[in-house]
């Protein structure tokens, strides 16, 4: 019997090809994303702190070494974060172990994706509290001043000078004494919104335009309110509290590492300008590059989405 027909009648299977690679978890890498900025932001919180210490002479090596760990702690969460986001989007570890002098394989064992998920849903966050006196470095508060309690302040006072009426005024309307409405002006004590919106009222000031400013003040975070929009309408209202200076002297200011162009695209836009942009307009009109920081990330973060 030939043994040519059986083959010819025998089936053929089609060869195996390479089975194909998993699809990039996007929606839970965007959160590892966000967790890496929550910690970059701790980083530098904590970093600042230890300069602080280093540049205080009574600093004691302990309360520095105590920060050190903390920052240790923040560098190893991150580490985990940044490998296991990178599983999640299917890239290889191979250039991640390399910098760690790892393999591959130790590098998927020591950074469980269920242990990283836990870790950023149970971390806690440094919180900066403000120093009662001025910082090392910083003999006449010039850090303080730059707060965003003082750019309200700022601006407050600004308003109240131009409108010409009197403190007792707008004493009179909040029912307090005139001292009350001194330390409100000095950002000696805290303004609530209702102080603003009656301040705004006796000198016929713009209450939209002090609100940004009142919410970095207070800390409060509007749910309703565009990150982008908010983040513009912040700088123009810190342009307000620092006299409204000019677009030159603004540049001068920022030792020219802006430009004009830059300058209004910030202001007025589209889009959401780089990180050192508004860094360096935020320093220019007397504000805090962190108080940029959390501006700015949410706007970013928002215009990423939109652009994926």
């Amino acid at each position: 019997m030939s043994t040519r027909s059986t083959d010819r009648a025998r089936p053929r299977t089609a060869a195996a090809g390479p089975r194909p690679a998993p699809a990039a978890d996007n929606a839970r890498a965007a959160r590892y994303t966000e967790a890496i900025r929550d910690i970059s932001e701790d980083i530098t919180v904590l970093g600042e702190t230890l300069l602080n210490s280093a540049y205080g002479v009574a600093a004691p090596a302990s309360e520095m070494m105590n920060h050190l760990v903390a920052l240790d702690r923040l560098v190893r969460e991150a580490t985990g974060v940044l490998v296991v986001r990178q599983r999640l989007q299917r890239k290889p570890l191979t250039d991640l172990a390399d910098l760690l002098e790892l393999t591959d394989d130790r590098l998927r064992k020591k950074y469980r994706p269920q242990d990283i998920d836990d870790a950023i849903g149970n971390r806690c966050r440094p919180q900066r509290t403000p120093p009662a006196e001025p910082a090392p470095g910083d003999p006449d508060g010039r850090t303080r001043l730059r707060g965003p309690r003082q750019r309200l302040a700022c601006a407050l006072t600004r308003m109240w000078r131009a409108s010409g009426r009197r403190q007792y005024e707008i004493a009179s309307r909040m029912g307090v004494d005139d001292s009350y409405v001194s330390r409100l002006l000095s950002g000696e004590r805290e303004a609530s919104w209702q102080h603003v919106l009656v301040i705004c009222e006796v000198c016929g000031g713009d209450a939209d335009l002090m609100k940004p400013l009142w919410e970095a003040a207070a800390g409060v975070r509007p749910a309703d309110t565009d990150p982008t929009q908010r983040l513009r309408t912040y700088l123009r209202a810190l342009h307000y509290a620092a006299g409204s200076p000019s677009t030159e002297k603004i540049l001068a200011s920022a030792q020219h590492t802006i430009t004009a162009t830059e300058l209004e695209l910030a202001f007025n836009g589209p889009g959401v300008p780089a990180w050192p942009t508004v860094a360096e307009l935020f320093v220019a009109l007397q504000g805090l590059p962190e108080t940029a920081r959390q501006l700015w990330r949410r706007a970013r973060a928002v215009a990423d989405e939109t652009s994926d």
